[in-house]
Order: C-alpha cells, then structure tokens, then sequence
C-alpha cells in the first residue's frame, strides 16, 4: 500500500477534465481491485461510491471529491494542425492566447499551443483553437501544459491539485481505515463535472442512487488561499463558501474533533475560515437537506491562473496542509455515531451558565 504522498502524486498526474473524467475514474477502479472490503458502485451519471461498512448501518459519514479541472476535450480537425476543442471550467479569457496546452490519446501525448479563443455572451471560455503537433482523435482530454507533480520544500506543484487532490486525500483515508472495525459505515463519493456548476453533485443529490437521506456530508476542496487563511497554517474547517454557509452544528462537531486531536497532536495545525474563493459542492447538499460541512486546504495559482505574472502555471498547496487534512477526515470519519445531530450539547452548556446567572437578572 503506497504511503499517502505517492497516492498524491499519482492520482494528480491523471488527466482529466469536466465530462471527461474517465482516465481518473479507471484509475480508482483498478486501485480498488486491490482493496476488497471496499465496496464499489456507480450512478446513472457516472458518480462512483467507495464504501466500508460498519457494524451498524447508519449514519454513515461520506466524504466528497471531485475528479475534474478545468480543461479542455477535442472536438474536430480543422486541418492536420489546427484543433478545436471544447473548454470547461472557470479559467478567465485573458489567459489562454499563447498558452501551451497538452493532449493525451492513450499512451500518446501531444502539445500544442491556443491561436483564439471562444466565449459565450458572459465572456466565459467555452472553446479554443489549438495550433497542435498532429491529429487528436475527437473525445481526448486536454490540460494546460504544466506538468505532472513536483515537490519543492513543502509545496507540491502540479497541473491540477484541484480537485484531485481532495480525492487523493479522501481515498488515503479510506487506506487508514481499511482494517479498522467502523461503528458506521464510510463513503467516498468521487462525482463529476464539478467545474461546469456541480453537475455530478446535483445528479447524486437529485437522484439518491448513491446517498441516503441520513447520510452526513463533508465537501473536501481546494480553495483559493486568503489573506486570513494561507498556506502552512493547516487544513481548513470551511463554515461557508461563496454562495451559503453550510449546517453549524456538523460545523461545530468538526471543530470538537480538531480541537481535540490538537491537544493530542502538537504538529496538527487547523483554522477556522469561510472561503469566498469560489462555491463549492457542500452548497449543493446542504440545499437538498443533506447535513453538510466543509474542509478544504488552501491552493496557490486557482484554476491554474498566476494573478501575478497574468499568465497559466501550475497550482500548488502545501504538503503539511494536506497531511493535516488526511488526519482529520481519519479521525472525523469513523465517528458519525457521536453527532448528535442538534446543538443539544451546547444549548446544555449554555442553560448551565443560565442557571449560574440568572439570580443576577
């Protein structure tokens, strides 16, 4: 079983791409031939579950990943060296004339460069012309050309953290759990197209094929780093994103975990911070009724955009955030039969310090 950096550096070196995240999704599935307690199945849209049962049924905590990036899927020759191909993803059209993409056909890779860019009338990228090395069969998933991982001091640098390094930690954590006896069961929900507005998770929402409407949510991200939460102060536990903030009293358990595994751990580091960087999939739960929390480390270069130089490099987050991350979700996980499910044990809490004042009324 490979220790958690290389399932990292694995699993980001897949490319992939919104509707077009089938070599990531075959990736998973020969590594879970491998892990036979793991329980495998998919829904009508593709969205794959990675299950450990536990003694009793429910509740069971599901941790969510996406497998998509921005990026790009061939559509057609316009002559042995000009493609044009679909773009999906938030990438601002100032980035991609000149730009160096990169397309992988099998065990074939080829580059080329972007001439002109489509947007629609909102002005986001939805295609590209491509000056290319030579014929891409239509279908092939391409990505900016930024290479596969690299580690420099505590950074890992690569064409995509987002959000396969969310998946990467979610499946190191089913690795630490694979032998443990589990109270509840543990879930992986792995889900599509997330970069084209949470179209897997709207799916899984929507449809209950793979959830159950006990089931706790916890959203695993990258998100774009802020001036109050930056890299290499820890995982995040996320209150809330751009658009919602998510169920306070699955916040608040979180929170319990963190602080207690702190006081044992003097190298865990966590914060505390709602990420306006983008919205992300606890969003989608929460508005069907899920209970749903958020995590999330912080991500350099989002969407692969380098604010300062103006043009495309490679996304990067740091490694002690990442373990950070991993440790909480293995400590959180196992553990869905302590959530209360209500803030009783704070609203107790609260009465107690009542009960001392009130004759001061």
């Amino acid at each position: 079983m490979p220790p958690p950096i290389e399932l990292l550096e694995s699993l980001c070196a897949v490319p992939t791409a919104p509707f077009a995240e089938h070599l990531v999704i075959d990736w998973i599935i020969r590594r879970m031939k491998q892990r036979k307690r793991v329980a495998v199945s998919r829904d009508d849209t593709g969205n794959i579950m990675l299950e450990l049962p536990g003694i009793s049924r429910g509740p069971r905590m599901v941790l969510v990943a996406h497998l998509d990036h921005p990026g790009f899927i061939a559509q057609e020759m316009e002559d042995k060296r000009t493609l044009r191909a679909r773009f999906h993803g938030g990438v601002h059209a100032k980035y991609f004339k000149g730009s160096h993409v990169r397309f992988f056909d099998h065990d074939r890779e080829v580059r080329g460069q972007i001439v002109g860019v489509d947007v629609d009338p909102a002005g986001k990228p939805v295609g590209a012309t491509i000056k290319i090395g030579s014929i891409v069969p239509r279908g092939t998933v391409g990505m900016w050309d930024q290479g596969e991982p690299k580690i420099k001091a505590h950074k890992f640098h690569c064409r995509v953290c987002d959000d396969l390094a969310g998946a990467a930690a979610a499946l190191a954590v089913l690795d630490k759990l694979l032998r443990a006896s589990l109270p509840t069961p543990v879930a992986v929900l792995l889900t599509r197209a997330e970069e084209e507005g949470f179209i897997g998770a709207i799916a899984a929402a929507q449809n209950r094929q793979l959830l159950r409407a006990t089931d706790l949510i916890i959203s695993i991200e990258c998100s774009a780093e802020q001036p109050y939460a930056q890299q290499g102060n820890g995982v995040i536990l996320r209150t809330g994103d751009r658009t919602s903030i998510f169920n306070s009293a699955f916040t608040r358990f979180i929170q319990l975990r963190a602080e207690e595994i702190a006081r044992k751990d003097p190298g865990f580091q966590w914060q505390r911070a709602l990420m306006p960087g983008g919205t992300c999939e606890a969003t989608v739960f929460d508005a069907w009724n899920y209970f749903a929390a958020a995590v999330c480390i912080p991500l350099a270069n989002y969407h692969n955009m380098d604010t300062k130089t103006g043009k495309i490099a490679p996304e990067f987050v740091d490694l002690r955030d990442w373990n950070n991350l991993v440790t909480l979700l293995a400590d959180v996980a196992p553990n869905a039969c302590d959530f209360p499910g209500d803030h009783v044990d704070l609203r107790d809490k609260l009465a107690k310090r009542f009960d001392t004042y009130k004759s001061l009324l």
